[in-house]
């Protein structure tokens, strides 16, 4: 019997590789998925618009934060700072300084990422803030984006799946919840230990990553950063520093990004150092560059709610269990497997492991599976997909802040990359946990 989870996975891969827009991906497969299943084209619609909302309030909040970081742009902060580091490059020009200042880059991107999902949670809003200036620098430099791309994800998927803190804090808990649904109970501290294995895959992954993108790569040079204001007024400055910081502040307290966007958005408005007209202009300009995310998010969840629905993935692992009887590796190699199409498809490794969870861990029981290698089993399969998933804010994220200049593909210069060399070596080293722990 064919599955309609795999068939609609593997078929919104396919016609993403086939560059097909990725919003347009998840409506045909989430469509021909239901229908695979038995599912009537009512039911499949009726199944999708009631999921979509679970995403409204992280797709409104992308958009906000595009038209704010915006606003930072728009304000010369950035341009001013990047064209000083470019003066900078060309005063020296030798391939030492170059070096430093590529590594130094690299270094505080990869800290700004992970500091991200813990110290300031953020998540990726920092990307459209951040990355879109500095293109001009990385092209100056030659720094192949498929190598920033690999930082970012990693900054974004690392600390989550070892770190307690933060978004990860929230994984852990997930994982949790899923073992005592599953009547298994364990303790939050076994969580971080049993996953310190599998993590090392993405330590491997992003240094054979590096080492393959190292080699210098051309793309067409911005002249805006030789307009860049050779000074910056200090009331602008302070305006800026002021949006900045009410931005994180009011995210902080009210635990909301939506908020926290307004908060920094009304800090430019009231402060009168722009026209209105202009920075509304900017502001809507702005929101474009995160609102499609906003809206691959929304067509996920649907996406998502159809292959729950589907019943499809009980199917895939008791299909496992029949395949592999008694054998431990194959198993297991088997479940990670189907956490990658599941999480594929889905986008997300925190809702991914609520489904896997219940599914998964009777089956590793049976196995003889210990308490710490089903942790590391669940934990590592819900990861798996996380980089790489073409829905998956994990690379929405990066390539919204890559492609600004329309020079980065979407799936070619970030899925394909993170795919490799996260999910690969997350693979290996997720296996190895569960079969020594």
């Amino acid at each position: 019997m064919v599955n309609a989870v795999v068939v609609a996975v593997l078929l919104m891969i396919v016609l993403c590789l086939f560059r097909l827009n990725v919003v347009l991906s998840l409506f045909v497969s989430g469509l021909v998925g239901g229908l695979v299943a038995g599912m009537s084209v009512e039911k499949v619609i009726h199944v999708f618009t009631d999921n979509i909302v679970d995403g409204a309030e992280v797709a409104l909040s992308y958009a906000l934060l595009g038209g704010f970081a915006a606003l930072i742009s728009y304000s010369g902060i950035t341009d001013y700072l990047v064209g000083k580091i470019i003066n900078l490059i060309k005063a020296e020009n030798t391939k030492v300084s170059r070096s430093t200042i590529k590594v130094i880059l690299i270094v505080a991107l990869l800290l700004l990422s992970m500091s991200s999902q813990n110290l300031i949670p953020v998540h990726i809003a920092f990307i459209p803030i951040v990355i879109p200036p500095l293109l001009s620098l990385f092209n100056e430099l030659n720094i192949d984006r498929r190598q920033i791309a690999l930082v970012i994800s990693f900054g974004l998927c690392f600390p989550y799946l070892l770190l307690p803190y933060g978004f990860g804090q929230i994984y852990h808990q997930i994982i949790q919840t899923g073992f005592t649904k599953a009547h298994h109970q364990i303790e939050f501290d076994m969580i971080w230990k049993s996953l310190l294995i599998p993590s090392l895959g993405y330590i491997v992954g992003l240094a054979l990553g590096m080492f393959y993108y190292r080699k210098p790569r051309e793309y067409k040079k911005d002249k805006a950063i030789e307009n860049a204001p050779k000074e910056l007024k200090p009331y602008v400055l302070g305006v800026t520093i002021v949006a900045i910081l009410a931005t994180f502040l009011v995210q902080t307290f009210t635990e909301s990004m939506i908020f926290g966007a307004l908060a920094g958005v009304m800090v430019f408005f009231l402060s009168r150092s722009f026209k209105w007209f202009e920075l509304d202009k900017q502001f809507t300009e702005g929101i474009k560059i995160m609102a499609y995310i906003g809206v691959v998010i929304l067509t996920a969840n649907g996406f998502a709610g159809i292959m729950n629905a589907t019943g499809d993935v009980k199917g895939l692992v008791e299909s496992i269990a029949n395949m592999t009887g008694d054998n431990k590796l194959i198993a297991i190699i088997l479940m990670y497997v189907i956490g990658l199409i599941v999480t594929l498809g889905i986008g997300s490794s925190f809702a991914t492991i609520q489904i896997i969870a219940a599914l998964f861990i009777p089956l590793g029981e049976q196995l003889g599976m210990s308490t710490m290698a089903l942790i590391a089993l669940i934990g590592t399969a819900g990861a798996l997909g996380d980089s790489g998933s073409p829905a998956s804010d994990s690379t929405l994220g990066p390539t919204a802040g890559l492609d600004v200049d329309d020079q980065h593909d979407h799936i070619r210069d970030t899925c394909i990359p993170t795919f490799v060399f996260y999910n690969i070596p997350l693979m290996v080293f997720g296996t190895i946990a569960a079969m020594i722990l």
